[in-house]
């Protein structure tokens, strides 16, 4: 089982796609350009702050709102390891996992955990925080592969044979 720890931010309930990523910098050319303005109508200081291996608990129904695939795509340009949450907006579940961003549900951390601590993540197993064991569900092996492979088209591409193992770097989730 693969196992990582991260620094927590701490974000609530219903955050939508227009606060991951307000729709007036939609037109970027990249998501690069575009993570500077994480969060910002609610953070605006988060971004810049955000680490490469961190991780964000949030409350309930994360990524509620429009299915523009940019706001996953700038949650892991910022770095996020994995986003951990009461639960999630159907459409930006799938959204991330098709961009290789590793989400997972669990009701009672969000509760218990402070910003700026630091958990430990077994995956498909539990996350570990001050002694305690907070179980989280498994993802099913094709959703595994998806984010082992860094996203849908990578998987697939792998899948029939067009990019090799080393062709896509270490880009797992």
């Amino acid at each position: 089982m693969e196992q990582f720890t991260g620094k927590v931010w701490v974000l609530g309930d219903d955050i939508d796609t227009d606060i991951i990523i307000p729709t007036e910098y939609l037109a970027m050319k990249t998501i690069e350009d575009m993570k500077q303005y994480g969060f910002s109508p609610l953070r605006p200081e988060l971004a810049a702050k955000i680490g490469k291996g961190d991780i964000i608990v949030a409350g309930k129904n994360f990524g509620c709102g429009s299915s523009r695939e940019q706001a996953p795509e700038v949650v892991k340009a910022l770095g996020i390891r994995c986003v951990i949450a009461r639960s999630f907006a159907r459409i930006f579940f799938r959204n991330a996992i098709n961009n290789g961003l590793l989400l997972m549900e669990q009701p009672d951390l969000y509760d218990d955990v402070a910003e700026g601590d630091q958990i430990t993540v077994t995956v498909n197993q539990a996350v570990h925080y001050n002694g305690k064991n907070y179980p989280i569900a498994s993802l099913p092996d094709n959703l595994v592969e998806i984010l082992n492979a860094g996203g849908l088209v990578k998987a697939m591409r792998k899948r029939n044979g067009l990019e090799k193992e080393e062709d896509h770097g270490t880009d797992h989730y």
